[in-house]
């Protein structure tokens, strides 16, 4: 059997620095470009901070300080027991962004890091001057398109789409799924959530199996789904809903793939309750769940435009 990957490994070369950054009681891995106003890039699932590369250099030659992070779980950062529920998740983004020297950040999320955004700019809304999430939105209206359809038979509504959120509640079973032969269903769920014009899947793909055998990661970022659906019912979970029902003050910008089968139409739009500030939502054509590596001219140029403004 092969030696599992070495956490190191996920430092790979490019035009960016990687260092490590103490906050919240753990150690953060991050790979840093460009000097000026922080944005700070939060992946998603079975993603590391490589997620962000063509984000990082254009953002850095932008004239901003583009900053992309190993959430706690996942890469090179740390991997502890417990600390994978939201309040802890959101205390690891704030407390990174002091870490860093600066008071505010521009945030910019995918996925799990998106919906994190929302909850930083929830809970954290001094730390926070700007939020750009892709394919993610607001958490509560997630949950609220899923609960609308959980019993509805149609073959496309939000529940369904989020079927993996569910399968990954029983106990270790998920993560030997997911690390069978090479972490083969990593790839081909990135395949299916994609759309069919990506040209840089083989190597998104290698990667991101790569990276879901460093030790730990696997059960790490199935905690994120555990606590979840877990929340709903316990006591913290109530208590984190009424805390993320604070309207959003700072700008928003939203940003899905047309084509994107794990958040559907609906609950795409389903955000705007919880803005109170401005708000840019757009669509990429013939993109699915991944715009920022599909579509990175488009998704830098929106992005890059936003935090100007």
């Amino acid at each position: 059997m092969p030696a599992a990957p070495d956490p190191s490994s996920v430092r790979i070369d490019g035009p960016w620095a990687h260092r490590d950054v103490h906050a919240n009681g753990i150690r953060l891995h991050v790979a840093e470009t460009g000097e000026g106003p922080l944005v700070l890039l939060l992946h998603g699932f079975a993603g590391f901070w490589w997620s962000w590369r063509d984000q990082l250099t254009a953002l850095g030659d932008a004239g901003f300080r583009a900053v992309a992070v190993d959430l706690r779980g996942y890469g090179d950062s740390d991997k502890p027991p417990r600390g994978y529920d939201a309040w802890t998740l959101a205390g690891d983004v704030a407390g990174l962004i002091k870490s860093l020297g600066e008071p505010k950040a521009h945030l910019v999320g995918h996925g799990w890091g998106g919906l994190l955004g929302w909850t930083v700019a929830a809970l954290h809304p001094r730390v926070v001057q700007s939020l750009s999430t892709i394919s993610a939105p607001h958490p509560l209206a997630l949950r609220g398109q899923i609960r609308r359809t959980a019993l509805r038979s149609a073959p496309r509504n939000q529940a369904r789409a989020m079927g993996h959120l569910f399968s990954a509640q029983i106990p270790m079973v998920p993560e030997r799924r997911i690390t069978r032969d090479g972490a083969a269903l990593v790839e081909r769920r990135v395949r299916s959530w994609s759309g069919q014009y990506w040209s840089g899947l083989p190597e998104a793909t290698q990667r991101y199996r790569t990276a879901m055998l460093v030790p730990g990661v696997a059960h790490s970022s199935h905690e994120y789904y555990r606590w979840a659906v877990r929340s709903q019912v316990r006591s913290d979970g109530r208590r984190f809903t009424e805390a993320l029902g604070r309207t959003i003050e700072v700008p928003v910008l939203q940003l899905y793939g047309a084509d994107d089968p794990c958040v559907l139409p609906r609950t795409r739009t389903a955000s705007g309750p919880w803005i109170g500030g401005t708000n840019e939502n757009h669509e990429l054509p013939r993109v699915g769940h991944f715009p920022h590596e599909e579509a990175p001219a488009a998704t830098n140029a929106l992005l890059t435009s936003f935090v100007k403004g």
